[in-house]
């Protein structure tokens, strides 16, 4: 099983204390997780206000802060748009970003996805494309760096976990059917995300958890930290 660990998204330290925010509290998240068993590690860099910013400055910090701590692991970050004021900025930042993540993830409901996906991988980096529902699959098919990916992202974003199941597997089902052999990796959110990352591992799909897409076990009871939600999700597939 691939796992991705997903240690803070835009989660607050109000939703749980334990959510990794600073650049050496996701450092030491990060070596905590990758040594719990996650393959691989994404991050969002916070501002000086706990905003999420993909700023160079903002970035380069964490990034160092991270492999100075757990060197050799994989790093990814978002591109979402909701870290700047539009396509064009975003487009700029991620031109201007000095110190690279490993991967990149680019959301396909977002205005200007083609191009920024363009410019992930002609800067070296691997490329995680993201889709959140059937409505982003057209944009995902038509898109330059479909044959690009390191792996495709299928985020259904329904509340209820059997419908989001459905949806997950019907976009791979569309994404599949148009060629794409790249791994594809499925998750939910609060509520879906147990249901979802099951989903992924009866249909040999690749999973991800953490605090990003949610704070309870699979027993329902609040997780203490990343680690323990890595852990669950490990304990699935012996």
């Amino acid at each position: 099983m691939f796992l991705k660990a997903a240690v803070n998204g835009g989660r607050s330290k109000a939703e749980h204390p334990a959510v990794p925010v600073t650049a050496r509290e996701l450092a030491v998240d990060t070596a905590a997780v990758i040594a719990a068993g996650a393959d691989v590690v994404h991050l969002h860099v916070r501002d000086e206000d706990g905003g999420q910013t993909i700023r160079p400055d903002a970035l380069a910090e964490v990034l160092r802060e991270v492999r100075s701590t757990a060197p050799g692991a994989i790093l990814g970050t978002t591109t979402g748009l909701w870290t700047c004021s539009g396509p064009e900025e975003r487009y700029a930042l991620v031109k201007a970003w000095d110190v690279l993540p490993d991967f990149a993830s680019v959301a396909f409901s977002e205005e200007g996805a083609a191009e920024t996906a363009s410019l992930v991988v002609a800067r070296g980096m691997d490329l995680e494309s993201a889709v959140w529902s059937t409505d982003d699959v057209p944009a995902l098919l038509a898109s330059p760096t479909l044959h690009a990916n390191v792996r495709v992202l299928i985020e259904p974003m329904d509340t209820d976990p059997e419908t989001a199941v459905a949806h997950a597997r019907e976009m791979a089902a569309r994404i599949r059917a148009a060629g794409v052999a790249c791994p594809l990796l499925y998750h939910g959110e609060d509520a879906t995300t147990w249901p979802v990352l099951r989903a992924a591992l009866e249909d040999g799909h690749q999973t991800r958890i953490g605090f990003e897409d949610g704070i309870h076990l699979p027993d329902g009871t609040p997780a203490p930290d990343n680690t323990a939600l890595v852990r669950a999700a490990r304990a699935m597939t012996v």
